[in-house]
């Protein structure tokens, strides 16, 4: 029985300044959080660690919390109460949120209803908890922004890790050719096994050219490092074809005379931008691919609430990301 079920307080990981990972903190007496009127208090089973989370734990995320704050947005597991103007959910209802209001590193967390969906039963809620942000992220690029048809060809530029194999789902449930990359032997097994239809190393000299002799120019590129391979997006993608950034660590130098030439569009991708009716076409789509089963996250590793500062570090550095990574709250 976990703490929080025998005090009425709850563990999670804090953090209490920005800067490094040892500022994350497991905290074992922290009162259990009271869901507001519109907000769900789920009893967490399983959180996710995003980029994001990093970026914002360090300091270098445009919007910060007010310090002392709990980590964290995606989380997974049982409805334990909702607030007074709540009806989609009810106590007991398995769900998931990309989106936290007390943060989701936590035995308990609230979060607004329209940030929540149910579960599917076939989902485990390590993977429920790998959904929220990678899949509704990967739904925005390739749904709402980018507005993709089917017979379209996209090519996802680091496709190995949790929004790339979100993206080859959905790209694949929307008829999409589906093209990916990935940096190991790992990572392009995980990529085909998803479903791409065809998979390159992106650390191979002359990958461009290979991509290029084997498919043309993509009509879309989902960018997840675009620091890096921004301008060799430019290089590749089709006449008035689409770029969608999705990542970025730094500047880069790009010669824009390559989207004139070729009307092509450069678009951010911020998931949070997004309004309540394009949730609402994200929830949609997500529902229906739990339903169908075609949504199927895929977790690399899965680690205790108080190796926290771990999973950070892990997140950033690697050789090469195989899905998501998930905190277990439960131990």
């Amino acid at each position: 029985m976990s703490l929080s079920a025998i005090t009425g307080f709850q563990a999670e990981t804090s953090c209490a300044a920005f800067g490094g990972v040892e500022n994350l903190k497991l905290e074992t007496n922290v009162p259990i959080p009271i869901p507001g009127k519109k907000e769900v208090l789920i009893r967490v089973s399983a959180s996710g660690v995003n980029p994001v989370d990093t970026y914002i734990r360090s300091g270098a995320y445009a919007a910060r919390p007010n310090l002392p704050y709990t980590p964290g947005s995606d989380a997974a597991g049982i409805v334990e109460d909702v607030g007074s103007e709540v009806n989609k959910f009810k106590k007991g209802d398995r769900v998931f949120t990309l989106r936290s209001v007390s943060g989701a590193y936590a035995e308990y967390a609230t979060a607004e209803d329209k940030f929540v969906s149910h579960l599917s039963e076939k989902l485990s809620f390590a993977q429920g908890a790998a959904i929220g942000v990678p899949y509704y992220t990967a739904a925005k690029a390739i749904h709402i922004r980018a507005r993709a048809k089917p017979g379209e060809t996209m090519l996802i530029h680091g496709a190995s890790g949790a929004v790339g194999i979100a993206a080859i789902q959905i790209g694949k449930a929307m008829g999409l050719r589906v093209v990916g990359t990935a940096g190991t032997k790992e990572g392009m097994n995980l990529v085909e096994k998803t479903g791409a239809d065809l998979v390159f190393n992106h650390r191979e000299e002359g990958y461009v050219q290979a991509i290029q002799a084997a498919i043309g120019n993509p009509d879309l590129i989902l960018e997840m490092l675009s620091n890096v391979n921004l301008q060799k997006d430019l290089e590749m993608v089709a006449a008035r074809g689409k770029i969608m950034v999705i990542g970025c660590r730094g500047p880069i130098e790009i010669n824009p005379r390559l989207m004139m030439g070729k009307e092509s569009s450069v678009m951010g991708v911020m998931l949070m931008c997004a309004s309540d009716a394009e949730f609402q076409e994200m929830h949609s789509l997500l529902s229906a691919g739990q339903q169908v089963g075609w949504l199927d996250p895929k977790v690399s590793k899965v680690y205790p609430l108080g190796d926290a500062g771990t999973a950070h570090h892990d997140v950033i550095n690697n050789q090469g990301t195989l899905g998501k990574l998930v905190l277990d709250t439960t131990k």
